[in-house]
Order: C-alpha cells, then sequence, then structure tokens
C-alpha cells in the first residue's frame, strides 16, 4: 500500500563536482528534520513519523511547542475552515523566525519589543499582513498564558501599522449605477445580494436556494459562526424569483456557464467590471449596506441582526469608518428634529424670536 506523507519540503541541491542532490525534510521552515532513506522505504516512513511526534508531543521549552499545541488544540479547531488555513499561513511565519525562541523569555519586558521590531520589518512589505501575523501571535500567547503554558503575554493589546480608511470606500448611487449598467446580470445579482443583505463574499458565493424561502435568506457565518435570518426586501424578492425560475444549479449565485463561483474566479470577473470606480471593492458593499440601514434611521441592534456584526463592531463602524462624512445622516437627523418640533411651544418660541430680530433689523 502506497503511503501519501504530506507536507514534506523538498530541496535539491547542486555540489560542487555538478551533481544534483534531493534532500526531503518532514516540512517547510527552518528546524525541520531531514528524512533519512529513500522516499516511500520504511526508514523514510519511519523517519517523518518520529519527526512528526516529536514536533506535536515534545516540549523543548520553546514558542514552537506553544505553537504546536495551539494548532492541537479544540480552540483553533473550532474556527472556519478558512480562518485556520489563514492562521496556519501566519503561524508558519512566525515559526521561521521565533520557532526556538525560549518560553521563560516571555517574562523579559524585552520580548515585546523584539516581537514588535519583527512586525516592523514585515510591514516594510504590507502592513495589514504585518498587523494579522502579529496579531496571530498575539492570540496564540493569550491561550498560552490563560492556560498556564507561558510565563507572560508580552504582547496583550499591541499596536497596529496599518489604519483601514473605508470612509471613503462607499458605493454612492452613481457608483451603483455605473456597475449595473456595465455588468452581466449575474454580477449585478452579486451586488444586489451584498447590498440588500451586507454578507460577506464568501457566505454569498456559498449561499444555496434552499437558504431561500421567498421571504427571507438564513445563513450561518463562516468566519463567525453566526446564524443571521434577513428579511428579503422587494426589489431584491424580484431578482430572486426571476433567477429561481432559470437556476441551474444549487448556488444562487452562478458564473457565466451556470457552475458555482470559486473565489478567486468571481474576484476576477468582478475587478474587470469594477475597474473604473476608484477602488471600490466587492467587501465596502458590506459597508455600504450598513450606512444604508443607518441612514434608514436604523438602530446599531437592528442593523447588526441583519449583517451579523456584534454590536460593538456595528457601533464601530458607525463611529469610525463610514458616517462621519456622511452629509445624508445631518439631513436625515434635522428632518426628525424639525418634524419634531413641529407645532410645538419651541417652534413657536423660535418662529417669534427670528421675527423681533428681523424687526430690529428693520429699524437699525
Amino acid at each position: 500500500m502506497r503511503v501519501k506523507l504530506k507536507g514534506i519540503n523538498k530541496v535539491r541541491k547542486r555540489l560542487a563536482n555538478g551533481t544534483v542532490v534531493t534532500h526531503y525534510y518532514a516540512w517547510r521552515g527552518k528546524g525541520a528534520p531531514k528524512l533519512e532513506g529513500a522516499p516511500g522505504s520504511p526508514e523514510f516512513i519511519a523517519s517523518y513519523e518520529a519527526a512528526h511526534r516529536q514536533r506535536y508531543t515534545g516540549h523543548d521549552g520553546t514558542l514552537q511547542a506553544i505553537l504546536n499545541a495551539y494548532q492541537h488544540s479544540p480552540y483553533f479547531k473550532e474556527k472556519a475552515p478558512r480562518t485556520q488555513v489563514d492562521y496556519i499561513k501566519h503561524i508558519r511565519r512566525i515559526e521561521t523566525e521565533f520557532g526556538t525562541f525560549p518560553i521563560v523569555a516571555l517574562s523579559d519586558r524585552r520580548a515585546r519589543g523584539e516581537f514588535l521590531r519583527w512586525r516592523d520589518r514585515l510591514a516594510t512589505a504590507s502592513r495589514r499582513q504585518a498587523d494579522y501575523t502579529l496579531s496571530v501571535l498575539a492570540l496564540i500567547l493569550a491561550w498560552a498564558f490563560d492556560r498556564g503554558d507561558a510565563p507572560a503575554n508580552p504582547l496583550e493589546r499591541p499596536s497596529k501599522t496599518y489604519r483601514s480608511t473605508r470612509v471613503d470606500r462607499i458605493w454612492n448611487e452613481d457608483d451603483l449605477e455605473a456597475f449595473r449598467n456595465a455588468a452581466p446580470a449575474h454580477l449585478c445579482l452579486a451586488l444586489e445580494l451584498a447590498l440588500w443583505t451586507g454578507q460577506r463574499q464568501g457566505d454569498l458565493l456559498r449561499l444555496t436556494w434552499a437558504a431561500y424561502d421567498g421571504q427571507r435568506i438564513r445563513l450561518r457565518q463562516s468566519k463567525t459562526g453566526r446564524r443571521v435570518s434577513i428579511p428579503v426586501a422587494q426589489p431584491l424578492r424580484a431578482l430572486l424569483e426571476a433567477a429561481k425560475a432559470q437556476r441551474k444549479g444549487l448556488t444562487i449565485l452562478t458564473n457565466s456557464r451556470g457552475a458555482p463561483w470559486t473565489s478567486d474566479g468571481f474576484r476576477a470577473s468582478w475587478g474587470k467590471v469594477s475597474l473604473d470606480l476608484a477602488g471600490l471593492t466587492f467587501h465596502d458593499l458590506r459597508g455600504t449596506a450598513v450606512t444604508r440601514l443607518a441612514q434608514a434611521g436604523c438602530s446599531v441592534p437592528e442593523i447588526a441582526s441583519i449583517t451579523g456584526h456584534a454590536l460593538k463592531e456595528a457601533e464601530a463602524i458607525l463611529d469610525s469608518h463610514y458616517l462621519s462624512r456622511d452629509s445624508g445622516l445631518a439631513d436625515l437627523a434635522i428632518s426628525k428634529l424639525e418634524k419634531h418640533a413641529s407645532g410645538t411651544s419651541f417652534a413657536n418660541q423660535t418662529a417669534n424670536r427670528a421675527l423681533q430680530v428681523g424687526g430690529r433689523s428693520d429699524e437699525s
């Protein structure tokens, strides 16, 4: 029986005499042990298994042991598959740089500076990815500290190098109309789904017709695990019913061939249409949905019940990003105040005062 061993790192090396030799390592990254014997041989398989046993069970007093334990913990395995993949990518970067970092050194006050300086070096390539990598390390250290496996968490509440500036990245009516005029029907349906539900791209691409009963869309968000039940507004319902009559598969959103989208395929097709929209992305529709709900007078709990944000997240979006430059909300607020004050003693007093001011102006 042929045994398939996962994660082996194959490295070719040219010797001084011109001969090319191949070395096999148990995994990628610094500290990976070299495998013995020819690939597929009993000696090769035994060395592979021994390396991984040591990797996942051995506790040699280094940060690598904590990283290994975290990846085998229920806390990690309960996360969405996509989140696990993202975390593992960042954990590999951490292993390469700090796998041999002594656990006892976490209590040294200089450890925080060491980690932050590393983050700053990563930030020269991408600030956002550098912050993500550090946040994964901070999360793992907090997990280990809570369990008593680390003497301290030197990355509690780390600062960030990247600040999202989504204030100007809201789809206005002109942007939406431009996209509708340029895009084919199957992409316009994706636009309207995002606009009326505020859901993430991945969740919408996976959404099946079984999740829509003619009145509501029900789904469980893959990133947070939250369940949302969204009433379908009439404009969206009309589009869904038209698409349902011509459906060719299980998913609501399909490509031009009627097949389910892949993430890469959708991004490529979407990008071709939205190139001229000043950097607006599909993800910006989620913030646009939050903004439109707020403009309609919805409260934060009402908005969160649709989009699936936690209340604090929804408040942060409204406070810090999307609404600080929105004149429409200011207009709505004054309109509400005028309606409330109309016919009250406050309105009468204000009118009388205006007349008095006007009278004094005439006299002068």
